[in-house]
């Protein structure tokens, strides 16, 4: 089996701890003007603190508060023994005592803190000169301060991560739910359904030979019948995968401000009128757009327009990057890029709803005063969509 690597302090924690050991050069300072034996156990008392304070971050429980209370002597010990200036390490408890998140227990620690920080500081007040003793007193009071503090943020890290588990759940619980509406929308709308196909084939099968012209009738009626079932299927798989064109912006204006680019939207973004259908395929085009955005642009401003008249909806996306470097072009080709298998994908979706595209450089003057990282006009994507989508031959709509 592999040996597990030796690791200092725990990764979550980053650079952290490691900036709080360089505060460790004080203490070896104070120890300067000793020599012999004395010198050796100022020398260990400090090791023997460094061990402790590598272990707070990796011990709980009672071996927690252990290292914490052999912290704090042997502050006691270098602040008795050799300097007076040594009662400013504990600055290193005051973190780890705000670390409880018992109440009980960090009222506890806290106490024992209290009672070591204002007994060290009436004894190394007694050994301060003149004005020393005014530096003192906002060092108290900052250490005993500091757990409060400590354990107000780390209780709100605990709830915000309690809050994402808690939002997990719900998640899960929506998809469930989601599930057992569509099987019970199936089991309504396709079980009474089915069960009629039946009947009816088993009827056309028994009047094949003795009423043709009735049994012609219900096989009308049974491809009528059919076609509606496929209707109720096509609406239910709608509801269940559409997404609007505004729930779209809100997640692309998420993704580009992680990616530090702006976003203007212009128009609205409601489409008032427009079918599920369309804008769910609107929806996946903007989504593609953005994401060529994000990973090829070197834009920090895009901007979405939204115009919609009377017999069409025109979306455009125009970023300030390096530019497509490509003329225009059609529909149904719609010119690709290195990365051309997203705008393929979005002309064959747009071609379902007699919808085209045009991928060219950018205008320039429309994308405001910004410039991106290349030199380049920017690119400029436009997609026009019908509001009305025609009657396909066998009387269906898409």
């Amino acid at each position: 089996m592999a040996r597990e690597q030796f690791r200092l302090f725990p990764r979550r924690f980053g650079f952290y701890p490691y900036i709080w050991l360089i505060y460790l050069v004080f203490p070896i300072l104070n120890l300067q003007g000793y020599s012999g034996y004395k010198l050796l156990g100022g020398y260990a008392l400090v090791v023997i603190f460094t061990v402790a304070y590598r272990q707070l971050y990796w011990t709980e429980g009672k071996t927690y508060s252990a290292w914490l209370g052999l912290q704090m002597l042997l502050i006691a010990v270098l602040c008795i023994v050799y300097s007076p200036f040594n009662f400013y390490m504990g600055f290193f408890t005051s973190n780890f005592v705000g670390w409880y998140t018992d109440l009980r227990r960090f009222k506890r620690a806290f106490a024992v803190f209290t009672m070591m920080v204002v007994g060290l500081a009436l004894l190394s007040f007694s050994k301060m000169y003149g004005t020393e003793w005014l530096f003192l007193f906002p060092f108290v009071m900052m250490m005993l301060i500091t757990p409060f503090g400590i354990r107000s943020m780390n209780r709100r890290r605990m709830l915000e991560k309690e809050l994402d588990q808690a939002n997990e759940v719900i998640k899960e619980m929506v998809k469930r739910e989601e599930r057992m509406r569509i099987a019970r929308d199936l089991h309504d709308t396709m079980g009474h359904t089915l069960s009629l196909i039946t009947l009816k084939s088993q009827l056309v099968e028994k009047l094949v030979e003795k009423n043709p012209e009735r049994a012609q009738a219900e096989a009308r009626e049974i491809q009528r019948t059919s076609r509606a079932a496929l209707r109720q299927v096509r609406e239910l798989v709608s509801e269940m995968r559409a997404v609007s064109v505004a729930e779209e912006l809100a997640e692309a204006g998420e993704m580009l401000r992680s990616a530090e680019i702006r976003l203007e939207v212009d128009g609205d973004a409601a489409l008032p009128g427009v079918s599920d259908l369309t804008q769910n395929i609107l929806s996946l085009c903007i989504k593609e757009a953005i994401t060529n955005i994000v990973k090829h642009s070197g834009a920090n401003l895009c901007r979405i327009g939204i115009g919609m008249t009377a017999g069409e909806v025109r979306i455009t996306v125009e970023d300030n990057g390096v530019g497509a470097g490509l003329q225009d072009r059609g529909a149904e080709g719609a010119a690709q890029r290195r990365d051309g298998n997203g705008m393929k994908g979005m002309a064959e979706r747009l071609a379902l709803i007699d919808g085209s595209l045009t991928l060219g450089p950018g205008t320039g003057s429309s994308i405001g005063s910004g410039t991106g990282t290349g030199t380049g006009a920017g690119t400029l994507l436009t997609v026009v969509t019908p509001r009305v989508v025609k009657d396909r031959k066998d009387g269906e709509t898409a």
